[in-house]
């Protein structure tokens, strides 16, 4: 089964709430693009958006140039139905990020809240670092969050990689300079808990 069948079918068999990465708002996140965007109208990005309500908060707080891409098309239809005309200003790409093609220097906050820890394949790893540089303006911040040292080794039926700050960094290499990292203890909505991994970095 490919990536996009894969996350289809958990997206048509799985409510909103049930996946093990669900939270009703993400603080953390919410938080790091507050500080990451100069104005209301900063670029904003968030990869692996899909049924997330990361783009619900940053509509309620006035942002307004906001582009979600996921590789799941009935994620962000179930998305858009939920945000109704708040969601006609948002650009939808469903598209797989190591694949897609991006505009060139648009973004001033890229932010993936578990996706790339999906990514087992050194290349395809690579390919998502180029996106993000190719589409990032220089001096931009780049949010990504993984599953910590601690964090789960499977999710949704797939294997991941965990990661530490360093190991993270060392991935997206000197273009990028780590500004902080943080580690969050997440609640899945069966009480399960899984460690997720913060880092914040800029684009030098």
């Amino acid at each position: 089964m490919d990536a996009e069948m894969h996350w289809e079918t958990i997206y048509r068999t799985k409510a909103p709430d049930a996946v093990s990465w669900y939270r009703p708002h993400l603080e953390i996140s919410l938080g790091l693009i507050e500080r990451a965007a100069a104005s209301r109208s900063a670029a904003i990005i968030d990869v692996g958006g899909g049924e997330s309500t990361l783009v619900d908060d940053l509509v309620r707080r006035g942002f307004h140039d906001l582009t979600v891409l996921d590789i799941s098309p009935t994620a962000l239809d179930a998305t858009k139905k939920r945000l109704g005309q708040s969601g006609e200003r948002v650009r939808w790409i469903a598209a797989d990020v190591t694949r897609v093609s991006l505009p060139s220097h648009s973004f001033d906050v890229w932010h993936d809240r578990a996706v790339f820890h999906f990514l087992t394949v050194e290349e395809d790893r690579a390919a998502y670092v180029r996106n993000v540089l190719h589409a990032m303006q220089p001096g931009g911040f780049v949010i990504v969050s993984t599953f910590g040292p601690e964090g789960p080794t499977r999710c949704s039926g797939l294997q991941v990689v965990r990661y530490d700050a360093e190991a993270l960094h060392e991935q997206f290499g000197s273009g990028f300079r780590l500004v902080e990292s943080s580690n969050e203890l997440h609640y899945a909505p069966w009480g399960a808990t899984q460690q997720f991994l913060y880092c914040y970095c800029r684009v030098e």
